[in-house]
């Protein structure tokens, strides 16, 4: 069956060997959407040049949206004898048309429809990503909204630091996530140049309308040189490099679900339909939603590296080792959209223990640094004093088992003569967040106003 697609040079069918290693279409009959719709294209464009008959055309349009509705319904018999879904496609074409289904191969190679379906899926899939990615950003703005005044400690080195809100901890993934959209529309950008028409490496002497096919297929423009059409890859390792830095920042998130949930932290709960018992002990409670997040991250980053490897050392033009490019592709995507939609899942699930958090706020003398900045606001020490005096108050607070707003007053004037009892003031965790009002700080009223200004953004 494959040498009557393309064996005329050959005389003998390929060993069963090189079949399985030649044949794509285990994974690459994902792109029969975007390959049918681009030969749709491609078979108008030809029409409309004159360069095949327009009833010759309409078959195959005819034709093609026959096999669609096919596959769409499970009824397609995909045929490894053909490799790919190029040539199962067109395979079935010549079933359901004749010998009319020869002529939507004119002036285009398997080099360039395989870039054209590949970027066309690879957009379709970056847009789905996109409004996950906005879906989930508009989870964690209703909870930072909800949580905008909720005290909780903030960490430096996973050792308490100073007291945030649970809200301002929130809207930080909303900027990153925010930062993830727009690699993935840089990207997608990036990718939108049409590479059909370019044939098999060198263009084609036919009267092809280039700009009119990338125009029916939403691209933007033709790719401008045939050799790089066919042999660029960048729009997928673009897309993986985006996939890898969201999942990067998924599983960040996860790890801190994970923390959260122990039992030591206990500062959210994720409800049953987030969590996972054990075959042993009835007691345990994972979060292995979250770790599985987490776990897939190192997953997407390999599908990265694998595709980056296999590109490192190609001369131009397509060679076959570009058929490896797909299953990474498909592979982190889908994983990503998982986690996507998990970590959305667990956003608006999750429970936070108030209390457990407004009590862990101040743990650590969490507010020194608001007696460091009393000092210098109103003594006028230099920053370095006014740090080396308050060391020395943590000290005796140490010392004592107490916090800092428990030190008697004799005892920090033996430390600063000049202090008086308007530093206890400063000394409570609800003081310190509502104090931290610069610019991008924690103070629940600036919480607020982020919050209301992302939600204007995404309208």
């Amino acid at each position: 069956m494959s040498n009557r697609m393309w064996g005329g040079r050959f005389s003998t069918s390929p060993a069963a060997i090189m079949e399985e290693i030649n044949a794509s279409i285990d994974f690459d009959r994902k792109l029969y959407a975007q390959d049918i719709r681009g030969s749709k294209a491609h078979a108008a464009m030809l029409a409309d040049k004159g360069i095949i008959a327009p009833d010759d055309a309409a078959k195959i349009i005819e034709g093609l949206d026959a096999i669609k509705t096919e596959i769409d319904g499970g009824r397609f018999t995909f045929t490894r004898a053909l490799e790919d879904i190029h040539m199962n496609v067109e395979s079935r074409l010549k079933d359901l048309i004749g010998a009319a289904a020869g002529r939507l191969h004119t002036a285009r190679s398997r080099n360039d429809q395989v870039a054209t379906d590949f970027k066309l899926w690879v957009r379709d899939t970056l847009d789905h990503v996109d409004r996950q990615l906005e879906d989930l950003m508009r989870a964690l703005l209703d909870r930072a909204g909800e949580h905008a005044a909720t005290v909780m400690p903030g960490f430096t080195h996973l050792q308490s630091a100073q007291p945030v809100t649970l809200g301002h901890h929130l809207m930080a993934y909303v900027e990153m996530f925010a930062r993830d959209r727009g690699r993935v529309q840089d990207a997608r950008r990036r990718l939108n140049e049409c590479p059909l028409g370019a044939a098999a490496l060198a263009g084609t002497s036919f009267p092809i309308d280039r700009h009119a096919t990338a125009a029916a297929l939403g691209f933007d423009r033709p790719t401008a040189n045939s050799l790089d059409a066919v042999s660029d890859r960048d729009f997928a390792l673009e897309a993986l490099g985006a996939a890898s830095i969201v999942a990067i920042h998924l599983s960040r998130f996860a790890e801190e679900i994970v923390i959260w949930s122990t039992a030591q932290f206990a500062f959210v709960r994720l409800s049953d339909a987030f969590s996972t018992g054990s075959s042993i002990m009835p007691q345990k409670r994972n979060p292995d939603a979250a770790e599985l997040v987490r776990a897939k991250a190192g997953r997407i980053i390999g599908d990265l590296n694998g595709l980056l490897i296999v590109m490192k050392g190609l001369p131009l033009a397509y060679q076959k080792d570009m058929q490896e490019d797909k299953e990474q592709v498909f592979d982190a995507f889908e994983n990503l959209s998982l986690c996507i939609e998990a970590t959305t899942g667990m956003v608006r699930d999750m429970k936070p223990d108030v209390d457990r958090l407004a009590a862990a706020a101040g743990s650590g003398y969490a507010t020194a640094t608001d007696l460091a900045d009393w000092l210098v606001r109103v003594l006028g020490l230099p920053f370095r004093e006014a740090h080396h005096v308050t060391g020395r108050i943590v000290a005796i607070a140490s010392e004592r088992g107490v916090e800092l707003s428990a030190v008697p007053l004799s005892e920090m004037k033996a430390v600063h003569a000049g202090i008086t009892e308007a530093v206890y003031g400063v000394l409570t965790v609800d003081a310190s967040v509502r104090s931290r009002v610069s610019y991008g700080g924690t103070a629940p009223d600036n919480v607020r106003a982020q919050v209301a200004r992302w939600i204007a953004a995404l309208g």
